[in-house]
């Protein structure tokens, strides 16, 4: 037989092997740790950076307030915070109403001015836990100055019935001038200056 008469097959190769040769038990084990690792990897990015996001707006809106209390000029209608008047013992009785107060702070002293109204016994509560009591105050007296009444707006004129005291406590603790609008005994008006020096 010649070459010609012999067809000429070509040569088959071997099958291809399915996958990349190993059990399909074992690709299941590479595919589950690189999704546990892809996981793992968005939850050490994902959560940190998630966390200063929300932190950056919190801290935001904070520098916000606090500039917007700073750059407040005069009483502000509310509640100094409870620090606010640990820091310058100025207990407001429960039930008092009309509240308004404000802040100030310099490298020579820190001042809150509060101003509310009570009732009489609220007053007598007031004056015993800033730690005087209504004997203290001096009627017609006005113990609160004139700087601090133009910074506070406040007006002590004729025709009221005033009566006041200054009450002391040794540094750091603050000193309170104590001023009390006594025309309508059943329902007093109360105007605070607290100093306290840093």
């Amino acid at each position: 037989m010649t070459a010609a008469e012999h067809p000429v097959v070509p040569r088959q190769s071997q099958p291809p092997e399915q996958g990349d040769g190993r059990p399909p038990q074992d690709r299941r084990r590479t595919i589950r740790r690189r999704l546990i690792t892809a996981t793992i990897i968005v939850l050490l990015i994902g959560i940190p950076a998630g966390y200063l996001l929300i932190s950056a707006g919190q801290s935001r809106r904070s520098g916000q307030d606090k500039e917007a209390e700073a750059s407040a000029q005069g009483l502000r209608e509310g509640w100094p915070s409870r620090m606010q008047r640990r820091i310058f013992e100025v207990p407001i009785p429960g039930g008092a109403v009309d509240v308004q107060y404000y802040e100030t702070n310099n490298w020579k002293a820190s001042r809150m001015y509060v101003q509310f109204r009570t009732t009489s016994s609220g007053l007598d509560r007031f004056l015993t836990q800033v730690g005087t009591g209504r004997a203290a105050l001096t009627a017609g007296k006005v113990t609160v100055g004139d700087r601090d009444t133009k910074i506070a707006d406040w007006y002590f004129g004729d025709g009221v019935s005033w009566a006041g005291t200054t009450h002391t406590n040794k540094d750091p603790r603050p000193t309170q001038d104590i001023t009390v609008d006594m025309t309508d005994p059943v329902s007093p008006v109360v105007y605070v200056v607290s100093a306290a020096t840093p």
